[in-house]
């Protein structure tokens, strides 16, 4: 079985999270600029910020970034890309105590992390680090299952061999949680295209680097690659594979207390 903490379930699969992970769209970024002034007078709490894929595309914003990171391996593969960049601090917290002051950032994102935490005791983090007219963005890459052969038989390989996929699948969040952490009802839901292309190895990687894929010496692992190998080849052109993304943006500013 996978490890079921959060905190420490992504620690073997660093290399293959920083190399095959897909990033995050242009027109989601600049949205998030026109909509809420995001730039290089901000102050941003990158939360559960892995390996820096998103806190990367803050800084290339301008804005000064706050990666919050509570696995060991995971932040120091940010702070080795990152390091060099002025307005980057790496940041040992996790979404309930970020150790971040009071009222310190105008803007809060959570690329790919807001199913992990708890929303109660996140949401009321969120609203002591955030200043009152700041903004909350919780962002996902969803594979589009029915845009392509490959998508739907990518989902149904996790979904046949994933140790807690179901469990712990980003999409089967209720509504409930995220007008918990915003405070109401309030908040907008957006979606951007994306998408990745690899070969083999590069699919072998990407499913990999998933907490719930079974690795080497596991039950399924051996199996759930031959699937992977059979339908790569039944859906191969010139030796790659396109996937397509929705890249979701759940964005809002926090409700407080009256």
């Amino acid at each position: 079985m996978s490890d079921p903490s959060p905190l420490t379930r992504f620690s073997d699969r660093v290399a293959d999270y920083v190399r095959y992970r897909p990033s995050y769209p242009t027109a989601l970024m600049q949205f998030l600029a026109q909509k809420t002034g995001l730039g290089a007078t901000s102050a941003v709490a990158d939360i559960g910020s892995g390996t820096g894929i998103f806190t990367s595309l803050l800084l290339d914003r301008g804005a000064k970034v706050w990666a919050v990171e509570p696995n060991a391996d995971m932040r120091t593969a940010a702070e080795t890309q990152l390091s060099g960049r002025d307005r980057f601090c790496s940041q040992n917290g996790t979404a309930e105590a970020t150790g971040l002051p009071d009222q310190s950032v105008s803007h809060i994102t959570c690329a790919q992390a807001f199913h992990w935490f708890d929303p109660v005791t996140a949401g009321r983090e969120f609203r002591r680090i955030l200043i009152p007219s700041g903004w909350c963005a919780l962002i996902w890459n969803t594979t589009v299952r029915e845009a392509s052969e490959f998508g739907a038989g990518y989902d149904r390989i996790r979904s046949d061999f994933g140790t807690d996929f179901k469990e712990i699948n980003h999409e089967n969040q209720p509504k409930e949680r995220f007008d918990t952490v915003f405070g109401s009802p309030q908040w907008e839901r957006h979606s951007f295209p994306n998408f990745q292309t690899f070969d083999y190895a590069g699919w072998k990687g990407r499913l990999l680097s998933s907490s719930y894929a079974p690795k080497v010496g596991q039950p399924g692992h051996a199996p759930m690659l031959a699937a992977l190998a059979e339908l790569f080849a039944r859906c191969q052109r010139d030796g790659q594979v396109r996937m397509d993304y929705k890249t979701e943006l759940f964005l809002g500013q926090l409700t407080r207390p009256s």
